[in-house]
């Protein structure tokens, strides 16, 4: 049910492009752990000549690293003792669209498959995002379902380069706005040659382009982007996330989609989600009865039992949990409130528009494992028939309802322990996920904080 438009490429249109030298490069990319790009940049005429039609090859320790890409033990996937050996990149040719902030450049993303030396022949990578993504939305389709989605992803742009953020210890950087209201037109115009370079880049790569507004924080803007099928919007997502930061190096400028860079507020991904039948019909509303249907409690009854289960792929940092505050806009309390903003899940719309928010993810999530984790909670309901909870009406922060893990060392224990993620997912995908868990704590743990020196170097 992907909602296309006819700004995406097929891959005859990319060759042709090659051979008439409009294009010349294109980045051959897939989406690690951290929901980052990986891959390659390859010489137009070689794509052509040979990987259309055949993939071509990337080291398995790209899946199998720390935030700063370093190799970490733990992973049953690759190590010095395996030789750290090639998985295969299987070109998605519905992905293919041009970045025309970069000179004569297109992007093809992929999916990854093991060697046949690795067992059988061009397995799936079942520990990467995308394939454990597919894996979910496979299970919707066996009931005849697709899923819609959308990420609402905020960030902080700074008035300097990564290269001066670096310099100066990431500390007293100025905000490409310092005067910042939520929606606030005067704040966000000093920000819009930037905003406007990345909306109308963005649109050119394919993605339906909805509007920019400001944020709480100084510095902090949204751009939206309309709701696609869930695959698609993750993989929008992606490409948005490095284009973005990419646009601003551009300007000399630099970008944040830390959930939490300072005491104020936070930078938040919601997503919004909801199932449609296999031709487009409305399974989570009832239109003769105006009403949301059984089906749809029951999912959303999943994917609040589950929530403490997958809060790891919500939020998979240390600095994730800082969000995590009373009175932020970021959750605390797992509930449901209908257009209540202090719920962990928030239904909105009526209609075609019935959807639910997930309001837990911050800007750092993964997106394919985000989705893939409501849809695991939300199929959980609704297979084992799971009652919505009491709506909750009023404020969530002071409610007695069960709390969203409040550190990165709670929700490993919960994500570890989970049957309902090892049945979904499965323990080699469970299993390699709370090892990057455990390599996240151990840095973390070993690191001497700004704080810890400021509080006691001298007092103590």
């Amino acid at each position: 049910m992907a909602l296309r438009n006819d700004r995406h490429l097929s891959m005859n249109d990319l060759v042709g492009l090659i051979k008439a030298g409009r294009i010349d490069t294109v980045v051959v990319a897939f989406t690690d752990m951290q929901g980052r790009l990986q891959g390659k940049r390859l010489h137009g005429h070689y794509f052509v000549d040979h990987v259309v039609g055949h993939g071509t090859e990337g080291c398995n320790y790209l899946l199998a690293v720390d935030v700063d890409m370093n190799t970490v033990g733990g992973y049953a996937i690759s190590s010095w003792e395996r030789g750290y050996g090639d998985m295969e990149f299987v070109l998605d040719e519905d992905t293919v669209r041009l970045l025309t902030h970069l000179p004569a450049t297109a992007m093809v993303q992929c999916d990854l498959v093991w060697p046949a030396e690795h067992g059988a022949q061009h397995s799936p990578v079942v520990q990467s995002p995308r394939a454990i993504l597919r894996r979910q939305l496979d299970r919707a389709a066996e009931h005849g379902w697709a899923a819609l989605a959308g990420t609402e992803l905020e960030f902080i742009a700074f008035d300097t380069t990564y290269e001066q953020a670096h310099d100066a210890g990431y500390r007293g950087l100025p905000p490409v706005n310092q005067y910042n209201v939520d929606y606030s037109i005067l704040g966000t115009t000093r920000a819009e040659p930037l905003l406007r370079s990345i909306r109308n880049h963005m649109y050119d790569a394919g993605l339906d382009v909805e509007g920019a507004k400001g944020e709480c924080n100084f510095g902090q803007h949204e751009i939206g982007f309309l709701y696609a099928d869930a695959l698609t919007t993750a993989d929008n997502h992606a490409v948005y996330k490095t284009a973005a930061k990419e646009i601003a190096a551009q300007q000399g400028k630099a970008i944040t989609f830390m959930a939490k860079f300072n005491e104020r507020e936070g930078s938040s991904c919601h997503i919004h989600l909801s199932l449609r039948g296999r031709d487009g019909e409305l399974v989570f509303w009832d239109a003769g009865a105006g009403q949301r249907t059984t089906l749809y409690d029951r999912f959303v009854a999943g994917v609040l039992a589950t929530a403490a289960d997958f809060t790891l792929l919500y939020a998979p940092n240390v600095n994730s949990y800082k969000r995590f505050a009373d009175g932020s806009f970021a959750p605390t309390a797992i509930a449901w409130g209908s257009d209540n903003r202090t719920c962990a899940v928030r239904l909105v719309g009526q209609g075609a528009g019935a959807r639910m928010e997930n309001r837990i993810p911050g800007a750092d999530v993964n997106p394919y494992l985000a989705l893939a984790a409501m849809l695991a909670g939300g199929l959980h309901g609704i297979e084992n028939d799971l009652p919505l909870p009491d709506e909750l009406v009023g404020n969530a922060y002071t409610s007695d309802r069960p709390r969203v893990p409040s550190t990165l060392a709670a929700a490993r224990e919960a994500f570890a322990t989970s049957d309902v993620a090892r049945g979904a997912l499965g323990d080699e995908v469970v299993d390699h996920y709370v090892n990057m868990a455990d390599v996240e704590l151990a840095a973390f743990n070993a690191a001497v904080t700004d704080w810890e020196l400021r509080r006691g170097f001298e007092r103590l």
